[in-house]
């Protein structure tokens, strides 16, 4: 399955209050593992850029001046995500400045039906604890010391780790290998094949089996099925 992790950065908090886009990071995962495949956009938001908002991401107006505006850029974008479903960290922020600028140049709005909220996630598997994306970093080992500053492609890849290791994929993938190594191994001739740790009980009885190897002994020295019979119990010592 294709999703799309994905995450933004922006001017402020509320796209309804003038706030807007100035940076699209997306990471394409299949089968819940990244193929490489990267949409990444910095974009002229066409207004200053607030202090707080600075200290955040670190991206000024002076350098986003320069940059294409979301109506240059939307086509790829939405060609890119597809219909897979999106993987955002705090989805309905995210989203909400995505469709305000779909809305401002008469584009659909993307549906929150497709929406997957690693925020939400976290919280249901780790209640009572922050799950910001540094927290859920240090809680499953991910190195994140080069995130210094907020950054959208950065943390979308960042996020996409996380996700793995939150819906429990990556432990899955773990014992999947450990299994196909297990088969490898086996048919190279250099393990056994794992064994059951009881053996299944006998279907056959005694009396079966000695009449099995009368029959076979009306067959002939040369019958095949004498490569195959066990060699008979030796009887009490005499």
């Amino acid at each position: 399955m294709r999703e799309i992790v994905l995450d933004t950065e922006t001017t402020g908090l509320d796209p309804l209050r003038g706030d807007r886009l100035v940076e699209v990071g997306c990471v394409e995962i299949f089968n819940r593992m990244p193929t490489g495949q990267t949409f990444h956009r910095y974009i002229n938001p066409e207004r200053d850029m607030p202090a707080e908002a600075f200290a955040v991401h670190g991206l000024s107006s002076e350098f986003l001046a320069t940059k294409p505006l979301f109506h240059e850029v939307v086509d790829e974008f939405l060609e890119f995500i597809g219909d897979a479903p999106l993987v955002i960290h705090n989805a309905s922020f995210d989203i909400s400045f995505i469709n305000a600028e779909l809305d401002r140049i008469k584009r659909v709005a993307i549906p929150r039906d497709r929406l997957v909220d690693t925020l939400l996630l976290a919280r249901r598997k780790h209640p009572g604890v922050s799950n910001r994306l540094d927290d859920l970093c240090s809680r499953y080992a991910i190195d994140n010391s080069h995130r210094t500053k907020h950054g959208a492609l950065l943390d979308a890849e960042l996020l996409a780790e996380v996700y793995v290791d939150l819906i429990g994929a990556r432990q899955s993938q773990l014992i999947l290998a450990s299994e196909n190594e297990e088969i490898r191994v086996s048919a190279a001739g250099e393990a056994p094949r794992r064994q059951r740790p009881t053996p299944l009980a006998p279907r056959i009885s005694d009396a079966e089996r000695e009449a099995h190897r009368t029959f076979i002994a009306t067959l002939g020295d040369k019958a095949i099925w004498n490569e195959f019979l066990p060699a008979p119990a030796a009887g009490p010592a005499g």
